[in-house]
């Protein structure tokens, strides 16, 4: 499985290098890739360690964003009826970029 890595401070400005950190030592969990991403305020951070099951394309890089970067997740498990719920939400509109079951 992936492995993940959050970070939220009210006193400091996060850096990447920090979560980097917290990534490096969960290798082992994802060695198919790696990814960060900080909010506006740089005080929320996710990082995360890829394990490529589904979606083997770079598209499945997490953290992923949506709706302009308004929304941000990183997760790790797998959600086994996502192709049935990505059929129901794109007959209401939604539009998907990926064949992950993270989006």
């Amino acid at each position: 499985m992936c492995g993940i890595a959050g970070v939220m401070s009210f006193n400091s400005v996060l850096q990447e290098e920090h979560l980097k950190k917290m990534i490096d030592k969960i290798v082992h969990r994802g060695p198919d890739g790696e990814g960060f991403w900080l909010n506006h305020d740089k005080n929320v951070g996710f990082g995360h360690r890829r394990l490529s099951i589904i979606d083997l394309s770079s598209q499945g890089k997490q953290p992923m964003l949506y709706d302009k970067e308004r929304y941000s997740i990183t997760f790790n498990g797998e959600i086994y009826n996502y192709l049935e719920l990505k059929a129901s939400l794109e007959n209401e509109g939604f539009l998907f970029k990926t064949k992950t079951d993270t989006e």
